[in-house]
């Protein structure tokens, strides 16, 4: 009952505030979907839903000139003497007579190609006539799953919070925002969101923001994750065919002209579908193109629709982008998602400047109580009406949530899932209270997702305890936990705790203790995982982990700053000794012997490493994120990197209180990490690092700065600016001065993509260098060439590189595999 005196409720708010509503259908009465529909000569618009529907809201009585703009079809203008309102007013398209217009073909030439070269030398003007706006912005997302199974590899789904029904089938995320923007060519955006709104979600604020919806087609590229070449980029006919395919006038008598856009290459980042120019202005009249997941490099990904339509102001003489609409569909692993974004443009400033200071890097902000408007709000402001299938989803799930969300309802799911049985002892245990955010997990004595095998311990597994607590509104996070690591060659149990709290989603500052007993790697990046290290040691017998034993104590603090500027400081001391090999066991039986533990003497199983010794630490280190913008939110700060600049990093870090005063020493190091798109020609990265020891002629071997090598040939950590390929783990440990240098591009297809039937395969090539410096040696050096995106389908996880390394000459080479997860 409840429910259906919320939908009544709507209905009446709907018919209340409706000023201008109708239906846009064709001759055959079916509905048109995305009709451009606004006032003659403003910028006061709408557009229809999916089933036809539109709403304007508008102050005008008398001689209100409306316009009826779809692509396709003929424009239209009304006017509107409306004497009360509701005024309800359908209207009915008819399909554009269109035709080509007499043209004299010279030598050939297609008469599609003059107009697409017109348009590129006009884009930079017509560019310019809305480089500087202001605007209201109306955004809706809504995403749709199907055949979605209960059982995905063995993990229970769900029904996804009440979002899929019996079938598997269902809205699983719907939202809208209301902003008012400001915003300057290329990428200057301030952004104030006034209302937001998620279904199922009544203190939910929506990610729906007018960031990112800036498909501009005067530009080169256009982003969507990878940089899509325009079909009037400058260098556009290197990529496509056009065809005049008609041609028509409008409202306003202008010749439009219709052009079929073809990509010349299957496999490149291009569009197909069709563009609509202007005669004489050659402006955008509108856009209706496809892209295609593969071409997009995301295989899940199937097709993508982009619409655009633009209207005309005869007094300014502007064509503006208010509709944009993106619709897409996906699907993997039998699993079905379609999706669709509504983007509305209307009330447009133009502006000459803007005053200093309006942009700035907060970028976005929310109105106080965004998330709190009224039904009556949203129907008098959101420009597209909802769908009756809409409608009832908002009810659906905000009735879902005031049930899911009572303490009752909660915990009757909690005790389902709390009921301890005595195989959980071995397989593990967790209690929640969802209600209070808090939950307790026991790993059980059998966690096999932890089981690993080296030759300091045998093969080795975790147990432990942990329990969580959470705040969802203000970020605050507790976590604390505690790991049993036992060993069963060495017969050793080594115990650790952890303590973690953030305190805040706005700054991220958080503090963490942790202590106990420990197995560590020399080099604390661990560069070789514990299953990679597994399968090298008992299929082929090479322990290249070399691990030491410590008893820990550690505080470490951290926090932003300011903008753009983290923080974070450590004070740690550890009881060090050295380990020996405990087992030899393989699963290959030969008569090669094992390594020692020693990562500088592999056939030293007698003597250490280092002396048994304690030590203290003291660090401090920042980066610094040039250009960092922002997205304020009620319960949280989202930072957007600026690619523009480099990120830099400095740390310093002093060791004192050893039991051996030759182990004090000072390090001072840095890096810069660089990552730019480079147009349509793939992605450059690179990372610079270098470092001085001072007073550390005399430390510890387990003090020295240590590289991420790999002498694997396997690289499951995705690390190719942090790691070199072919490098012994420990061969260039350094207690002095070094310098790294790692540089990679990755041409995302750009060459690929033109070499015919290998632009089948959809790989990417990738070149790379690594340099290593320090003292009395020559450089290493690695130079890389392989390929990425290698699999089948959308399955495409796989990188293989060719490596050849050089140190006063050539020193060998290699293939290197890698996965991305």
């Amino acid at each position: 009952m409840k429910q259906q005196i919320t939908l009544l409720l709507l209905f009446l708010t709907f018919i209340s505030f409706a000023q201008i509503k109708g239906t846009v259908k064709d001759k055959d009465g079916n509905p048109l979907p995305f009709v451009n529909i606004y006032i003659e000569n403003t910028y006061i618009g709408t557009t229809s839903n999916e089933l036809g529907k539109y709403e304007l809201n508008t102050t005008e009585q008398k001689n209100v000139h409306l316009i009826f703009q779809y692509l396709g079809f003929k424009t239209q203008k009304h006017v509107l003497n409306i004497t009360s309102f509701p005024y309800e007013f359908d209207v009915t398209l008819y399909e554009e007579d269109f035709q080509l217009k007499e043209v004299v073909v010279m030598n050939g030439e297609n008469p599609a190609n003059e107009i697409i070269r017109n348009a590129i030398k006009s884009k930079k003007k017509n560019a310019a006539k809305t480089d500087k706006f202001e605007a209201d912005f109306y955004s809706r997302g809504i995403f749709k799953a199907k055949d979605i199974p209960k059982k995905f590899m063995g993990v229970e789904i769900g029904d996804l919070e009440g979002n899929l029904d019996s079938t598997r089938s269902g809205i699983i995320y719907q939202s809208e925002t209301v902003s008012k923007i400001k915003f300057q060519k290329p990428n200057d955006l301030k952004e104030e969101i006034i209302a937001s709104k998620i279904a199922g979600d009544d203190n939910g604020f929506s990610y729906n923001t007018a960031l990112n919806t800036n498909y501009d087609f005067y530009e080169n590229y256009v982003d969507f994750g990878i940089n899509m070449v325009s079909p009037i980029a400058d260098n556009a006919f290197n990529y496509y065919r056009y065809k005049l395919e008609s041609t028509f006038y409008d409202d306003k008598n202008q010749l439009i002209n219709k052009i079929l856009v073809t990509p010349k290459r299957d496999k490149e980042p291009v569009f197909e579908g069709y563009l609509y120019i202007v005669e004489d202005s050659w402006a955008i009249y509108g856009i209706n193109l496809d892209i295609k997941g593969y071409r997009m490099q995301q295989p899940i990904l199937e097709t993508m629709k982009l619409t655009q339509n633009f209207s005309y102001n005869s007094e300014n003489k502007i064509w503006a982008k208010n509709i944009q609409s993106l619709d897409f569909s996906a699907g993997i692993f039998g699993m079905k998602f379609t999706g669709k974004f509504t983007h509305v443009f209307t009330n447009y400033n133009f502006k000459d400047a803007f005053e200093k200071k309006t942009f700035g890097k907060e970028i976005v902000t929310f109105a106080e109580n965004a998330n709190k408007k009224e039904i009556s709000f949203w129907e008098e402001n959101r420009p597209v009406p909802l769908t009756e299938e809409e409608t009832s989803n908002y009810v659906k799930k905000d009735s879902i949530q005031t049930i899911r969300k009572s303490q009752v309802y909660l915990d009757s799911i909690d005790a389902k899932g709390n009921k301890f049985k005595i195989y959980k002892i071995l397989t593990g245990y967790t209690f929640k209270n969802t209600f209070k955010n808090w939950s307790f997990n026991y790993q059980g004595l059998t966690n096999l997702s932890s089981l690993s095998y080296n030759t300091v311990q045998g093969y080795n597994l975790d147990s432990g305890f942990s329990f969580r607590k959470w705040n969802e509104e203000t970020g605050k996070f507790t976590l604390i936990s505690s790991t049993f690591n036992y060993g069963f060659a060495e017969d050793r149990l080594r115990v650790n705790g952890r303590f973690y709290h953030r305190f805040n989603n706005k700054n991220n500052a958080y503090i963490s203790l942790s202590g106990g007993s420990a197995i560590s790697q020399f080099n604390p990046n661990e560069p070789i995982s514990n299953i990679v290290n597994s399968v090298a040691t008992l299929f082929f017998k090479n322990n290249y982990m070399k691990l030491y034993n410590k008893e820990y104590a550690e505080i470490n603090y951290g926090r932003e700053v300011t903008n753009g500027i983290f923080v974070n400081g450590k004070v740690l001391y550890e009881n060090r000794h050295a380990l020996f090999n405990n087992t030899d066991y393989t699963f290959i039986k030969n008569d090669d012997l094992y390594f020692s533990n020693d990562p500088l003497q592999p056939y030293n199983y007698t003597s250490v490493p280092f002396e048994k010794h304690h030590i203290m630490k003291a660090s401090l280190g920042t980066r610094i994120r040039f250009g960092q913008k922002y997205i304020s939110r009620p319960n949280g700060k989202i930072n957007i990197q600026n690619d523009n600049y480099p990120i830099l990093s400095f740390y310093y870090e002093k060791a004192f209180g050893a039991s051996n005063s030759n182990y004090h020493y000072d390090l001072i190091s840095g890096t810069i990490d660089y990552n730019k798109t480079i147009g349509n020609k793939g992605d450059f990265g690179l990372r610079f690092k270098a470092g001085k020891f001072f007073n550390a002629d005399n430390i510890s071997f387990v003090d020295y700065k240590h590289f991420n090598g790999n002498q694997t040939h396997v690289n499951l950590l995705n690390n190719s600016l942090n790691a070199f390929n072919l490098l012994p783990y420990y061969s260039h440990s350094t207690n002095d001065a070094y310098l790294e240098t790692h540089i990679e591009h990755n041409f995302k297809g750009y060459i690929m993509n033109k070499i015919p039937l290998l632009n089948k395969l959809q790989w990417n090539l990738i070149g790379g260098f690594h340099q290593l410096n320090i003292p009395n040696m020559k450089p290493y050096q690695e130079f890389t060439v392989g390929f990425d995106n290698i699999g089948w389908g959308k399955f495409r996880f796989l990188r293989v590189d060719y490596v050849r390394s050089y140190q006063n000459g050539y020193q060998g080479d290699g293939v290197m595999f890698g996965v991305k997860f």
